[in-house]
């Protein structure tokens, strides 16, 4: 029993690490990295939103985040203003939602290239499996 769920967590890892390093190598041909993209795509879902959200939805901590975000923001790609209190809202500058765009087209390709091997049905189910899983883990 063990053994097949490791094979299968690794599989989920394996895959998930080779879509990784393909969306990097393919995002630097737009000038950016997929860390750096990632953070983008999610300040444009939620603009105005803490380094605590942002840190979490990118799945990275908080100390992290603030660092990746400095160096966006120092590149002129996101802005960071005053909010309520001491929160630092983080919003995408222009430039920010030009790289996103053409970061979007680069993701669309590489994804495309990566899920090729299964049926629009075979991905339809996959995702719902995964969603099924991760809603199981955020109950």
């Amino acid at each position: 029993m063990h053994g097949e769920l490791q094979e299968l967590g690794r599989a989920v890892k394996e895959a998930q690490y080779r879509q990784h390093r393909s969306l990097d190598s393919a995002l630097s041909a737009v000038g950016t990295t997929l860390a750096q993209w990632d953070a983008l795509r999610a300040i444009s879902r939620s603009p105005g939103a803490s380094g605590r959200a942002l840190a979490t939805a990118t799945f990275q901590t908080e100390q992290a985040f603030g660092t990746l975000v400095g160096r966006l923001t120092a590149k002129g790609l996101v802005e960071r203003r005053p909010g309520h209190g001491r929160r630092i809202e983080h919003h995408l500058a222009p430039a920010g939602e030009q790289l996103l765009a053409a970061g979007h087209k680069v993701a669309d390709d590489v994804l495309a290239r990566c899920f090729s091997a299964l049926s629009t049905t075979d991905r339809e189910a996959l995702l719902d499996l995964l969603q099924r899983l991760n809603a199981e883990r955020d109950a």
